[in-house]
């Protein structure tokens, strides 16, 4: 129901043209160091991620737009190994520096993608080194300073990817829409359990996408999932340039003005399940299967011998 909502609420909100698919990855050599330090860490990873693309889609050699994004942080791959990533929902475009045009991407690709990643590892280590100088991260016991691991870093051709815009927005946004409302691995992926072992399925990206069968002991399965449970309290997706929540009334609200057509106001927001369900599928779910007629109520009995007086 969760997932139907943001679906919705967002696919109102995103200005009415393609959107790009961009992924920003860390290197294998950062994982203890944000495993060990999550919230911040993975703070961190966003504000350097949502910097990166503004900064680079602001420079005149390049886009020179003021974009927008929303952003959804992973931390799992097929096997659910630990693989911290961030999917981002990227318009294929952005507002003019003087805020009186649009000024569309090309259709090919929004920005080069060895520029990004290069910009990208650049902040990313920079924020890195100052959140350990100020106390704010703590270093794996083995790593005497940040150095070592920056020098590792800077060994590894980081990566950003950029697929090429979705025809329509809707296919962007459910694709990402399924991983947001829960962790990991869903039912339908797990085969059995049995004589002490998990089996469940996966897609081999190696082979074109195909799906394989691995089995783990019951324990490298539970340790497994339980790497991707995020601290409490934690937000796992950000909004970023004109699709920043400050910026939804003024400058997101100035780019369907300019593209020349109206928002939708999303038409899920505000429901509770029960309303949820009925729009959904036109089903009553209070409906009596008995008589066919009336409607269920949920009734409270209180039982005499546990009433107090007073």
């Amino acid at each position: 129901m969760k997932k139907v909502q943001w679906v919705d609420k967002l696919s109102a909100n995103l200005p009415p043209v393609k959107q790009f698919h961009v992924v920003f990855t860390i290197p294998r050599c950062l994982y203890k160091l944000f495993y060990l330090n999550q919230e911040k860490a993975y703070s961190l990873f966003f504000k350097a991620a949502g910097k990166t693309l503004l900064q680079c889609a602001a420079s005149p050699k390049y886009l020179g737009i003021q974009a927008g994004a929303v952003a959804i942080l992973h931390t799992w791959g097929q096997t659910l190994v630990y693989h911290p990533h961030i999917h981002m929902i990227v318009p294929a475009g952005g507002l003019s520096e003087d805020l009186m045009e649009w000024v569309p991407a090309g259709n090919k690709f929004f920005l080069p993608v060895k520029v990004l990643s290069a910009v990208f590892r650049g902040i990313l280590c920079r924020q890195l080194k100052q959140g350990i100088d100020d106390g704010i991260l703590r270093l794996p016991e083995e790593i005497p300073d940040f150095d070592v691991i920056k020098k590792q870093c800077y060994k590894k051709k980081w990566v950003v990817y950029c697929h090429k815009p979705f025809s329509g927005k809707n296919s962007l946004i459910q694709y990402l829409g399924n991983y947001i409302h829960r962790v990991a691995i869903s039912n339908h992926r797990i085969i059995e359990h049995k004589n002490g072992k998990v089996s469940f399925w996966y897609k081999n990206y190696k082979s074109a996408g195909m799906s394989r069968c691995l089995s783990l002991n019951v324990d490298e399965f539970i340790r497994r999932f339980m790497k991707h449970v995020l601290p409490a309290g934690f937000y796992k997706i950000r909004y970023f340039g004109f699709m920043a929540i400050c910026n939804i009334k003024t400058k997101l609200a100035l780019c369907f003005e300019i593209i020349g057509k109206t928002a939708f106001l999303p038409a899920l927001t505000g429901l509770n399940s029960i309303d949820l369900w009925r729009t959904l599928t036109n089903i009553d779910p209070l409906y009596c299967p008995r008589c066919k007629t009336g409607k269920m109520r949920l009734q409270v009995a209180l039982s005499a011998n546990n009433l107090k007086p007073g």
